[in-house]
């Protein structure tokens, strides 16, 4: 199905192909850790980039579920003075939705191996020192006027379940999303201490170079999640059968908030929509980090491809959406 597009483009990474409640296909190739050689398998940890925000909408809906706020709180009533040039109508709904309006500290454009940020990454190590590269940044547009994608507004919303519930936010993670799902093999890793079973992200698809100067030491609500194939085909079915949050939330998140037509597809509450059918996704892109893992409900159909170089999963996800029809 992949092994032409692997051999032509040199893929690093997992391919897993679901349907019908059984595994079609899956396979790994290249290196999680070039210099000793190191093989990539169907085990191995990889980094998942904006991956993450899903698993952070769906933290902060089951805090919602529980009573700890509501998607019309405000950005303002947990922020208290911090982050000033945040607008005070701004709420949780619009920062899932992407249409909050507010500045953003981790740009999209320009070359995604660029070292964009603005101080040393190490001291990005938990989600309140974020507040030093979150402030500073003008509004962009009124809250709820259009959608912009924004990153920033992920680590805003870590912030403030972090600040209601009184919770880490990485705890808030595992206990909310990853432990009802049973994902046993996703959690936040620091760059700088990364277990065996863990890929490092390279920059290209040769060479040594990796990203541990180009990302956060450890991510926070945009980004920082690593996992494994498996444990994201258990996510789709942990999130349908309503094991995560509650069927009627789930509708919520993966109805159609936005259109986004620069880029062909809408957007929900921390889902990727295909531009027309039942197809959701999640998408990491980063230093160092390549991915997409889509569902589509109407055919029982996943598929994950994760790739530990910046470029490396595209040319394998086009294949599979050719193939499979999604």
């Amino acid at each position: 199905m992949v092994e032409g597009a692997v051999e032509r483009t040199g893929f690093s990474g997992v391919v897993r192909v679901d349907r019908a409640g059984a595994t079609e296909f899956c396979a790994a190739y290249g290196y999680a850790d070039r210099a000793h050689r190191i093989l990539n398998t169907v085990e191995t940890q990889f980094a998942t980039a904006s991956g993450t925000k899903s698993l952070t909408a769906l933290s902060v809906m089951r805090l919602i579920e529980i009573g700890t706020f509501e998607l019309g709180t405000t950005a303002r009533s947990l922020l208290g003075k911090d982050l000033p040039l945040i607008a005070d109508d701004v709420t949780i709904e619009h920062l899932l939705a992407h249409r909050s309006g507010i500045g953003d500290y981790f740009p999209e454009e320009g070359d995604i191996t660029d070292y964009v940020m603005p101080i040393p990454v190490h001291e990005l190590a938990t989600t309140e020192q974020f507040l030093q590269v979150l402030d500073g940044h003008e509004t962009v547009s009124p809250a709820g006027e259009r959608f912009v994608y924004n990153n920033g507004g992920y680590v805003v919303l870590a912030l403030l379940a972090e600040r209601a519930s009184g919770i880490d936010f990485h705890q808030l993670v595992r206990t909310l999303v990853c432990e009802p799902a049973g994902m046993v093999d996703t959690e936040f890793l620091r760059s700088d201490e990364l277990p065996g079973r863990a890929a490092l992200g390279y920059l290209s698809v040769d060479g040594l170079r990796t990203n541990v100067f180009h990302l956060p030491v450890l991510g926070s609500g945009d980004g920082g999640i690593y996992s494994t194939a498996a444990d994201l085909s258990a996510f789709w079915d942990a999130l349908f059968a309503g094991r995560i949050v509650s069927p009627e939330h789930v509708a919520e998140m993966v109805r159609p908030h936005s259109d986004w037509p620069e880029e062909s597809r809408r957007y929900g509450l921390g889902f990727h929509l295909r531009a027309t059918g039942d197809g959701v996704w999640l998408e990491g892109y980063d230093a160092g980090v390549s991915f997409a893992s889509l569902h589509k409900p109407s055919s029982s159909t996943t598929y994950t491809v994760i790739s530990n170089w910046s470029d490396g999963a595209w040319p394998i996800i086009k294949v599979l959406n050719d193939q499979l029809g999604v």
